[in-house]
């Protein structure tokens, strides 16, 4: 699988949420995953990555 590069940056500000979820990523074969309902299927979502 291609390895996609992160963009790094210090603020994000989003206008218009429908609301967020706080998740673990997990190990998905020989990549990883972030589970969500399905009712985002076909949604538009940003994953931002925070230190522990």
């Amino acid at each position: 699988m291609k390895k996609v590069p992160i963009q790094t940056a210090t603020e994000l500000t989003i206008s218009n949420i429908e609301g967020f979820y706080v998740r673990t990523v997990t190990p998905f074969g020989t990549s990883a995953k972030v589970d969500c309902p399905k009712e985002h299927l076909g949604k538009r979502v940003y994953l931002v990555i925070i230190p522990e």
